[in-house]
């Protein structure tokens, strides 16, 4: 917990630093660090602060040339404002948008604040972002200049609220977007489900199972369920292995699984000897002990589990891939819809195995109609160019299948729809 007042002290301070420096730096790289620490925001969670936040060579070398000569006119969004404070429910993605062109190219704006910021995290509300064009380049600044006026004057009165610093961190997108959807699909191999531990049994012979229930598990022959301080308790619960083709080659990529709940241990498998009445000795199966703790639908006998993988808080840096990218919707996720929109989830048939990462952004085309060209005597037969449709990140990848987020569309995304590297 920080006092607010001190926290604003400590951004006059920052600001005046900054403006102390403007008198033998280039104008290009004395910049507040306010607009870098928002496009490395991580998303929203309480410890997010705490993580290292990706910076690779590629995007620092960007940042280090755009802070000798700012950015293109050109290159700034067509109605970009002239100020912003960043406010509540502000996002990276929101907060890019409205200075360029392409959210996605964080690395340049850094670039107008790379003097000052050496290792950028984290961006609050109540800072005023404000935007200079001189030269034919753009720059960002946190204090509006008056010809050669020194710094502004800020007076700070005190305050007793005070309130976690975390909370105020402002994401790189809205977390509910994506949250719901970082442990759900789940990608896996022809055998891989059909091998993992099941559902045998229900009490009182029901067919359904909700939150609260009790059922009965099995692992595979080779391995039972086990219970304990330094075993696997939390599972999440599966059906269906959906095949994932590829729309170009009718190729299956893998195995969609139906997320459907999540199941706790309380006491594991194990095995018993009896003898029968004629001295035979049998083995009998006690199937492991496990409780509903939570549903996404209801659960039946046959359901298959899978460990609970420890959670994971990514942090994503929007940015389009190193390298060239053809790919294309293999399904919408979680929804009998022909067309998905925007906020929604699809799989794409390029992975790990093609470069992919989390965070890369990647533009929808649609493809160009087909026509006849009723100008010409010979009627020749015409293929428009495909037009961008929209833009989805990246953000859950396997090996050859990955999980992204449409961003904005402007029609609607259908399985086979082409995936291309943004302009």
């Amino acid at each position: 917990m920080q006092n607010t007042m001190t926290m604003k002290m400590t951004m006059t301070t920052m600001g005046a630093a900054a403006s102390r420096r403007a008198v033998s730096t280039p104008f290009a790289v004395r910049l507040s660090a306010c607009l870098v620490a928002t496009l490395f925001a991580a998303l929203s969670v309480p410890n997010a602060a705490a993580q290292n936040l990706p910076i690779t060579s590629g995007q620092r070398a960007t940042a280090q040339q755009v802070a000798q000569a700012g950015v293109p006119l050109s290159e700034l969004a067509p109605n970009a404002p002239d100020s912003h404070t960043v406010k509540r429910g502000d996002t990276l993605w929101a907060i890019s948008g409205l200075f360029l062109k392409s959210p996605w190219r964080w690395p340049e704006l850094w670039g107008m604040n790379l003097d000052d910021i050496k290792n950028p995290h984290r961006i609050y509300p109540g800072q005023m972002l404000y935007l200079e064009k001189k030269d034919g380049r753009a720059r960002l600044r946190t204090a509006r200049l008056s010809g050669d006026a020194g710094i502004e004057t800020v007076r700070v009165s005190p305050r007793t609220r005070s309130q976690s610093l975390a909370d105020e961190i402002i994401p790189t997108l809205k977390s509910q977007a994506i949250e719901p959807f970082l442990t759900e699909p789940i990608v896996v191999g022809e055998t891989e489900l059909n091998a993992a531990p099941r559902i045998v049994a229900t009490q009182e012979g029901r067919v359904l199972l909700t939150r609260g229930d009790r059922a009965y598990a099995r692992g595979p022959s080779d391995k039972q369920i086990a219970f304990g301080s330094n075993q696997q308790n939390d599972y999440r619960v599966f059906r269906n292995a959906t095949p994932l083709k590829d729309p170009v080659s009718g190729e299956v990529l893998g195995y969609e699984a139906q997320y459907v709940g999540k199941a706790q241990v309380v006491r594991g498998e194990s095995r018993t000897e009896n003898t029968n009445k004629d001295g035979k000795k049998t083995i009998e199966v006690v199937p492991a002990t496990i409780d509903i703790v939570g549903t996404k639908e209801e659960m039946r006998v046959g359901d298959r589990l899978l460990p609970e993988p420890p959670r994971q808080f990514t942090s994503y840096a929007p940015r389009a891939p190193a390298g060239a990218v053809d790919a294309r919707v293999v399904s919408v996720y979680g929804s009998s819809v022909a067309n998905a929109a925007q906020n929604q989830v699809v799989a794409i048939n390029r992975g790990t195995k093609d470069g992919l990462e989390s965070g890369h952004v990647l533009a929808i085309l649609k493809a160009g109609a087909k026509l006849i060209d009723k100008t010409s005597e010979t009627r020749d037969a015409m293929q428009l160019p495909d037009e961008r449709n929209g833009l989805v990140m990246v953000f859950r990848t396997f090996e050859r299948v990955s999980y992204a987020l449409i961003l904005d569309i402007t029609e609607g995304v259908k399985v086979g729809d082409r995936l291309a590297n943004p302009r």
